[in-house]
């Protein structure tokens, strides 16, 4: 098979830069040429080249931007880290930002690279995301963009701005994807060890991870992951305290006090997981994924997303299901 032609891939990166919000997308377009089929040519710029320092032991090697200006860019990719806010603050550099930017085909950000972009004035208008915890920030200095808080990443037309770290490696799985079709990008995904390629639109805090935050004393990790595992089995509360080889009356209080939930909401929010990586990668009817998922009808499960999502599963389906379609 004969590679696609190369498509010019441009990170930008300045002093204190965060190694991983580099790394992760580099080695998304680097890796596509072996499991995809399609080339991509890389190049790390800064202002004014020369070795960066990054927020680790270990420096970048980076060529000048302006020695970039004639050259046929696709791709531009602008990284975030410490050293954001300085860099959204530096005239030149936002100058250089602008006029690479203008000819590219698709323009975007990791993190609080967007505060780079935005300074630029290429977000204007547009709706975008940076890392949850400058997400206030962000919406506060630059008050003509539209800040959509909780997603991975945002697609807006050319302009693409994603969350912290991971998912500037999602961010750019889409975009193989826009490039290339979702089939490869799962390919490449599989090969990077990446669970699955994540919608954009998903919430930057998955239901196990906040399930691990609130568990801080990791007491109850091992029955949740048996949890995740069974979620169409009796999960009440005698089931569950018998697996964790306690009384129910002491599992019940013990669980809600080291993990914040009771039981049943524990439950209903390991099921609704399941129920939404069903609609989200399968086209099975709704009753059969409310049975799968544990919520035996599809009106408890539409009951639950509506609790917790506020959108119903049809609707979830339509926006985030990769194949499209909206059987029910």
């Amino acid at each position: 098979m004969t590679s696609k032609s190369a498509k010019i891939v441009v990170i930008i990166v300045f002093p204190y830069v965060k190694l991983l919000d580099l790394t992760g997308p580099m080695q998304v377009f680097a890796d596509a040429k072996h499991e995809c089929d399609q080339d991509y040519k890389l190049i790390v710029a800064s202002k004014d080249g020369g070795d960066i320092a990054s927020d680790t032991i270990l420096p970048i090697a980076t060529t000048p931007m302006s020695s970039l200006r004639d050259i046929p860019i696709d791709t531009f990719i602008v990284a975030g880290g410490s050293g954001a806010p300085r860099a959204a603050e530096d005239v030149a550099f936002l100058t250089e930002v602008r006029s690479l930017a203008a000819n590219c085909r698709r323009v975007g950000s990791v993190c609080t690279g967007a505060f780079v972009l935005a300074a630029a004035g290429l977000l204007s208008g547009h709706r975008a995301v940076t890392h949850w915890d400058s997400c206030d920030q962000f919406a506060a200095q630059f008050n003509d963009i539209s800040v959509e808080r909780d997603a991975i990443y945002v697609q807006d037309g050319n302009i693409w701005t994603s969350a912290g770290v991971t998912a500037g490696i999602d961010m750019s799985l889409a975009m193989v994807a826009e490039d290339i079709g979702r089939k490869a990008a799962l390919a490449l995904a599989r090969s990077l060890v990446c669970y699955m390629v994540r919608p954009g639109g998903q919430s930057q805090f998955s239901t196990s991870l906040k399930q691990q935050a609130r568990n801080a004393s990791g007491r109850f990790d091992d029955l949740n992951a048996w949890m995740a595992d069974n979620v169409a089995s009796n999960l009440c509360v005698d089931s569950l305290a018998s697996q964790a080889r306690m009384s129910p009356r002491n599992f019940a209080r013990l669980y809600k006090k080291h993990t914040g939930a009771s039981p049943a909401k524990a439950v209903e929010q390991v099921r609704l997981n399941a129920a939404c990586q069903l609609l989200e990668e399968t086209d099975l009817p709704l009753s059969v994924i409310a049975m799968q998922s544990g919520f035996v009808d599809d009106e408890r499960l539409r009951r639950a997303m509506m609790r917790s999502y506020m959108v119903a599963p049809g609707e979830y389906r339509q926006r985030f299901n990769s194949t499209h379609t909206t059987t029910s």
